[in-house]
């Protein structure tokens, strides 16, 4: 039982108690949930919300916030489609641009945050309202289909029978996991995160790895950015409205907290997939658009609550079974 204990003061335990009564409140909700080729949907629509969720966690580590990615998901899909389409430039150079234009947009957020001095909240606030109007600049607010062919196998794409976006996942969450347990700048946002002056005292560049911790979220927002694309195989300044919410939530379900230096991408993943079975769920219901975000609302501060009281929950279950159990 004294694993028992050691699980519920875990990082995971909070997110992952979370997910299994979100997943099972929604299969008592609707048979439809449980069904496979709804499944296979979720799998699906999750991939966005993970992959810009990686960004989002390492901008919180720090104890920064990015307010900005689901504007800049919207760029990258309105740049990819005019570029792929409208100017004709082979797919791998328009994915490779995109990137870079994600890169860019993380490097101005974290540029304006760190050596600017101005909050991340501010900076990132106007940066989401600057990116998605620029979508709406270079389309004239008009959204472009039918991309390009190639776009869709990206997506909807299977290796040994299973979706492409699955290895994506798995590959990013692999490598976040590895950067921030096992190199030096991983443990560095950690650091900044927890402690900004002990940081500094002991040399470490605050200001470099917050900048780094941006660029990064950029990055993982436009490769959420082609992965739209493809899947929808259109551009428009109206998509990932809601990611830059979403992205946050699925990082605080996850039990990354706010003030930084807590958090791993494990539970960031599972946060993820709270989220998207909580939009599928509502979806399945047909819950009016208003209801779901007031019910996104409370999942998140039901989640919260769980892996504040983890520690408490942990040890109350020791207490339990060590009473139980004979002295020796």
């Amino acid at each position: 039982m004294g694993h028992l204990s050691k699980f519920f003061r875990s990082t995971v335990a909070g997110p992952l108690v979370a997910f299994l009564v979100v997943a099972a409140a929604v299969s008592l909700a609707t048979p439809r949930f449980l069904q496979a080729q709804n499944l296979a949907n979720v799998s699906l629509q999750v991939a966005t919300v993970a992959v810009v969720s990686i960004g989002a966690t390492l901008v919180i580590l720090t104890g920064g916030i990015d307010l900005s990615p689901g504007s800049t998901v919207a760029l990258v899909t309105c740049t990819l489609a005019i570029l792929v389409k409208n100017m004709g430039l082979p797919l791998p150079v328009g994915i490779v641009l995109v990137l870079l234009l994600g890169i860019v947009c993380g490097a101005i957020n974290g540029f304006f945050s760190t050596y600017g001095r101005i909050p991340s909240f501010i900076v990132t606030l106007a940066t989401m309202s600057v990116y998605r109007g620029l979508a709406f600049l270079i389309t004239k607010g008009t959204p472009i289909f039918s991309v390009s062919p190639a776009l869709e196998p990206i997506f909807y794409g299977r290796l040994l029978g299973i979706p492409l976006p699955f290895y994506y996942v798995v590959i990013l969450y692999s490598l976040a996991a590895l950067f921030l347990r096992n190199t030096v700048p991983g443990r560095a946002i950690y650091a900044v995160g927890g402690n900004e002056s002990a940081a500094r005292l002991t040399g470490i560049a605050v200001n470099r790895y917050r900048m780094m911790a941006f660029v990064l979220a950029g990055l993982t927002a436009a490769i959420g950015g082609v992965l739209l694309t493809a899947w929808l195989n259109s551009g428009s300044p109206n998509y990932g409205a809601e990611l830059g919410l979403q992205s946050i939530a699925a990082a605080v379900i996850g039990g990354a907290s706010l003030t930084g230096g807590y958090g791993s991408m494990i539970a960031t993943l599972i946060g993820a997939l709270t989220v998207a079975i909580v939009q599928n769920g509502l979806n399945l219901l047909a819950v009016p658009a208003s209801w779901q975000e007031i019910t996104l609302g409370a999942v998140i501060v039901l989640a919260v609550g769980l892996d504040m009281w983890r520690s408490s929950i942990g040890r109350g279950i020791g207490n339990i079974f060590s009473r139980r159990t004979p002295a020796r």
